[in-house]
């Protein structure tokens, strides 16, 4: 099923095919749908955010905030066995303005805003006009790993020192 609200919106969706996977709601958002969760909108300000994460609009910020939901850093969105990939996009300043989580049959969903969920195939499809481009890319382990996750929480505790060093020489 097709929406011509959506084409208008993102100039690239109908390049490839996509599907609508949820009617449209206000209980969450595309960060919240990243991370799993549809009962609360998550964002830096004014809405859910894991404690102890700068409540900044970076990409920072959100790299730490997913670390605590065992997310580390990767340099591309292909799709890796074992793994669970979700991707920040950026406007033209660096702001993070959506993010989008892959799916094990390699394609992605995204929550649009306060429109429907989608299933789409490729990260262009969003890129460019409202969400700028998809940037950054992060991963978890799908299966319980141990070793893993006390990895992702040394890179946690990593970040976090890095980010309070980098903000010490900003003042």
């Amino acid at each position: 099923m097709s929406s011509p609200l959506l084409e208008s919106l993102f100039q690239h969706l109908p390049d490839g095919r996509y599907q609508i996977t949820s009617p449209q709601t206000l209980n969450y958002n595309c960060i919240a749908w990243a991370a799993s969760e549809t009962n609360r909108k998550w964002w830096p300000i004014g809405a859910h955010w894991p404690q102890n994460i700068p409540r900044e609009e970076t990409v920072a910020a959100f790299i730490l905030a997913f670390a605590t939901r065992n997310y580390e850093p990767c340099d591309n969105g292909t799709l890796e066995d074992g793994y669970e990939k979700v991707v920040i996009y950026v406007d033209s300043s660096q702001t993070p303005t959506h993010m989008a989580r892959q799916l094990s049959s390699g394609r992605w969903t995204s929550k649009l805003g306060d429109l429907e969920d989608i299933e789409h195939e490729t990260l262009r499809q969003l890129e460019d006009g409202h969400y700028g481009r998809a940037i950054q890319y992060l991963k978890r382990p799908i299966a319980s790993n141990k070793r893993a996750g006390c990895l992702t929480l040394i890179a946690l505790s990593l970040l976090r020192s890095i980010w309070k060093v980098s903000i010490s020489t900003i003042r």
